[in-house]
């Protein structure tokens, strides 16, 4: 297995993995939008954020993960929102989701960010298993959201 960061060399393997995970969660913004999105990161990881993509053994794309920057006060401090991770249904069950965990834990570290967040749909008992196995915290919060 190797996880490294996207590049633009990498977007033609990566926009599959990320229309796998929009699938999963029933929504379809256009590979326009997904691919201009992972441009937008590429361009500014700094300030924006990264995303990770994992190969097996054959350097085949199976799973990616997305950490955006943001801010906390309550932390008095920068946080790591990993707002997507996904493994491919044929490499679930092979390590995947925990090493791109632990690779976005330590570039928040790397970045001086006080933790590394994320939250998954209540009915996605896998993933639930893997955070709880991995050691996270569960939160207790009610999203909201509205149009921009």
């Amino acid at each position: 297995m190797t996880i490294e960061r996207v590049t633009t060399q990498d977007l033609e393997e990566l926009l599959p993995l990320m229309r796998g995970y929009c699938d999963f969660y029933e929504v379809s913004p256009s590979d326009d939008d997904l691919l201009a999105m992972s441009r937008e990161l590429i361009g500014d990881p700094d300030k924006e954020g990264v995303q990770f993509i994992a190969r097996d053994g054959d350097g085949r794309a199976v799973a990616f993960a997305t950490l955006f920057w943001s801010w906390s006060t309550t932390d008095a401090g920068r946080l790591g929102v990993m707002n997507d991770l996904f493994v491919s249904t044929d490499a679930r069950g092979g390590g995947y989701a925990d090493a791109l965990i632990e690779h976005c834990r330590q570039e928040c570290g790397r970045r001086g960010a006080k933790r590394l967040t994320w939250q998954t749909a209540p009915d996605n008992a896998r993933a639930q298993a893997v955070y709880d196995r991995i050691g996270g915290h569960r939160e207790q919060w009610v999203d909201y959201w509205l149009n921009a």
